[in-house]
């Protein structure tokens, strides 16, 4: 039985789907610059405040082991 599908040969179907990611790619909406370094700022402030949450329960749990032992 044959298919209903068309054969389409190897290099067609690069072609289509080059076709098909520049068209997506067409659909992006690219940050602008100002929401870039926002976004940027945020990150660096996270991790900032991360870091200084977890050096002090280190810091807070160390001193209680030491005081266990």
């Amino acid at each position: 039985m044959a298919d209903n599908k068309e054969k389409v040969g190897f290099f067609a179907s690069i072609k289509r789907r080059a076709v098909e990611i520049k068209g997506e790619l067409k659909k992006i909406v690219w940050p602008t610059k100002s929401q870039i370094v926002n976004n940027t700022l945020v990150v660096i402030a996270v991790s900032l405040i991360a870091a200084v949450l977890i050096f002090g329960l280190d810091t807070i749990f160390g001193l209680v082991l030491k005081l266990i032992y």
